[in-house]
């Protein structure tokens, strides 16, 4: 057991409805200043086959369950969540570095959504039935089975809830890694469900390493559903791994989205959609981080991106007037320089930043905004997941939708223009599972979401998740042949 900002959080697994030490153990730092928080059990093998086992055991029991009874144990789940919402947000905040307000206004109360509205969808679930030939045929949404997720860092508890609540409302049970960078608000969410009457069993948490505890989780064959969010090559282990026991994958990977600006816009409202980028200090999947402008607004909307960027304040995110925090770990502070430096050497120039923020140290990497990079080349193309924007022209309509569509990613991409056909005519043309028109990271909880090419595989999202997190039948029904005793 530790203490994080005041708050208590237990160290050890969450497995079969109790705790569970490992021998091994890894060390949680904070990214704000560096310091220890804890050491934590480092689950393995073991650990997974325990926690798979319970799950299994508990399925039966849980799938059974009347769904209106399900739903009801996932709205005291959100009720608990919002109870402790100050308490998982401090910790979060001093665990991965995210800004403490943006916890306690925006990320902890989709939290408590997320299991809520899936709850009520589960109970509104439409049932559909079918005829032909005078013969009926009923679709129903039947639970999956034990259900793994595997989720990242940078939003651990919103990303991890956002898959939890969908596969525990259709009836399946969880086992939960969470990231090793960030594993403690997870922690307290297994204290939330048991404290809601969530059966043991039901929702599990294995910490640990990809390599010690994803590795063994992703190919154990009692998994039945497998989500995960994270980075392409780990993807591309994880899909290798689970193949032999052909078990359906979600994935979310990440993207290199594109700001697409049109010298029709609204130029304010475009400023304030670029400097919006930098939130989280630009690790956000999400993020549309290529500015891609028409010439002739190009200059003045660079110059005001640049302005308004500069007046960003830097620094610890518990600070209420902070706008940047600092990068989750050193691994991840020296694979952003890494991005950087690299396009600098290739003739790419800073027009803010190019690197880490001298006067804090630390993880702080200062804002930037690289202009002038080769097309094609490597800051242009593959994901930094830092606070580096760049900025490109184009001519005309069809050049700037062909360097929209100019990576292999397509997970996103937001278009402002002050012309609504201009606007169904690009947005039909992006390559992304979520186009945002003069807006950005808006969306409900019942649409799709989800990537083309290496942004993902597949789409998560109101009845979408359902789709994915259940077995769906199909039972058919003949009109004739009923000839047993009716009255037995």
């Amino acid at each position: 057991m530790i203490e994080v900002e005041g708050v208590r959080v237990d160290t050890r697994h969450w497995i079969g409805g109790e705790r569970v030490a490992s021998a091994a153990t890894f060390t949680d730092i904070s990214p704000i200043d560096g310091a220890v928080l804890g050491e934590i059990s480092a689950g393995g093998a073991a650990e997974v086959e325990r926690s798979v086992t319970a799950a299994s055991e508990a399925f039966p029991a849980w799938a059974a369950l009347p769904v209106a009874e399900r739903s009801a144990i996932l709205r005291r789940v959100a009720d608990g969540i919002d109870s402790r919402r100050e308490d998982l947000a401090r910790v979060e905040t001093r665990d991965n570095g995210s800004l403490l307000r943006s916890h306690r206004r925006g990320v902890m109360p989709r939290v408590a959504m997320n299991f809520r509205f899936f709850a009520d969808h589960a109970e509104a679930l439409e049932h559909e039935s079918l005829e032909i030939r005078g013969h009926r045929e009923r679709i129903t949404y039947d639970p999956a089975g034990v259900t793994a997720i595997i989720t990242p860092w940078n939003a651990p508890l919103m990303l991890a809830t956002w898959r939890i609540g969908p596969a525990l409302a259709a009836g399946n049970t969880v086992v939960l890694k969470p990231p090793e960078w960030a594993p403690l608000t997870a922690s307290l969410l297994a204290d939330i469900t048991h404290e809601a009457g969530l059966p043991a069993g039901v929702f599990n948490v294995v910490q640990g390493t990809g390599p010690d505890a994803g590795a063994p989780l992703t190919r154990h064959p009692g998994i039945r559903r497998l989500s995960f969010t994270g980075s392409v090559p780990t993807a591309g282990l994880i899909a290798a791994a689970a193949a032999p026991n052909i078990v359906p994958l979600s994935f979310e990977l990440g993207g290199k989205s594109p700001l697409l600006v049109f010298d029709d816009c609204d130029l304010d409202l475009a400023v304030d959609l670029a400097v919006e980028q930098f939130d989280n200090a630009g690790q956000v999947c999400l993020g549309a981080f290529r500015m891609l402008v028409q010439e002739s607004i190009a200059e003045e909307f660079l110059a005001r991106v640049t302005e308004r960027a500069r007046g960003l304040v830097q620094g610890d995110p518990r600070d209420e007037a902070t706008d940047v925090s600092a990068l989750v770990s050193r691994q991840h502070f020296e694979r952003v320089s890494g991005f950087v430096e690299r396009a600098l050497a290739d003739g790419a120039k800073a027009v803010l930043g190019g690197g880490p923020n001298t006067e804090l140290g630390g993880l702080y990497y200062a804002p930037t905004i690289l202009a002038g990079a080769r097309q094609g080349s490597e800051i242009l193309t593959e994901e930094v997941f830092g606070p580096v924007l760049t900025m490109q022209t184009f001519g005309d309509e069809d050049e700037g939708v062909r360097m929209a569509n100019s990576t292999r990613f397509g997970l996103a991409a937001t278009l402002v223009t002050g012309d609504p056909e201009r606007a169904e005519r690009v947005s039909a043309r992006l390559n992304a599972g979520t186009v945002w028109v003069n807006c950005f990271f808006v969306r409900d909880l019942g649409a799709p979401f989800g990537g083309n090419g290496r942004s993902g595989i597949g789409r998560e999202g109101g009845t979408y998740s359902f789709d994915f997190y259940c077995d769906i039948k199909n039972t058919v029904f003949s009109p004739t042949g009923w000839t047993g005793n009716q009255e037995a």
